[in-house]
């Protein structure tokens, strides 16, 4: 069976950020991870750390590699909880449950909707509002936020921190892009 070019091109951009073996840190958490998905070229899963839970992610875009853990030193995605699932992954990419993301024509239900949303990060959906004019800090403005507790949110997300209204802040986001379509569509008759 061959690999598809999302695994191929993880395991390459693996291979470029982490040359070495895991240090002695990071072995200890190589194939400890659950919940590992991998969902086209992103790979995510869990590990028990020394404060809770950890979640790890490492994605390849057209930016190159990012990685984030939920760890108090993985802001920046290199610490050994990342090293782990990288080494985790190249032993065995087949460990991690591939996962096709849910296209938003396709949500049926509530359940769905949930799935959908943890498929698309806030920053992709802000990256669409502004290609349709719409700035952050409008959007923002427009749902009652402020435009600085956004980007936290944004942000944090990144890092695999989550703040309680992420979902709704998704939720408003497509809202505000589907009205947009169904304005376009409506003037244009």
């Amino acid at each position: 069976m061959s690999e598809s070019p999302e695994v191929k091109a993880l395991e390459a951009a693996i291979r470029r950020n982490w040359p070495k073996p895991p240090s002695s840190k990071a072995s200890r958490y190589v194939d400890q991870f659950f919940n590992t998905v991998q969902i086209g070229a992103k790979i995510v899963g869990q590990v028990e750390g020394n404060h809770g839970t950890y979640t790890v992610s490492i994605q390849v875009d057209e930016q190159g590699l990012s990685s984030a853990c939920s760890c108090y030193i993985g802001r920046g995605g290199y610490c050994h909880h990342c090293a782990a699932l990288a080494a985790t992954f190249l032993q065995d990419p087949r460990g991690f449950r591939a996962v096709q993301p849910k296209r938003l024509e396709d949500v049926q239900s509530l359940e769905e909707i949930r799935e959908y949303l943890r498929s698309v990060t806030l920053e992709a959906l802000l990256k669409e509002l502004r290609a349709r004019g719409i700035t952050q800090k409008a959007f923002a403005e427009s749902i009652g936020m402020n435009p600085q507790h956004l980007s936290a949110i944004k942000s944090s997300e990144l890092r695999n921190h989550y703040f309680n209204e992420l979902g709704a802040t998704k939720l408003a986001c497509l809202w505000v892009l589907a009205r947009q379509e169904g304005a376009k569509s409506s003037g244009s008759r």
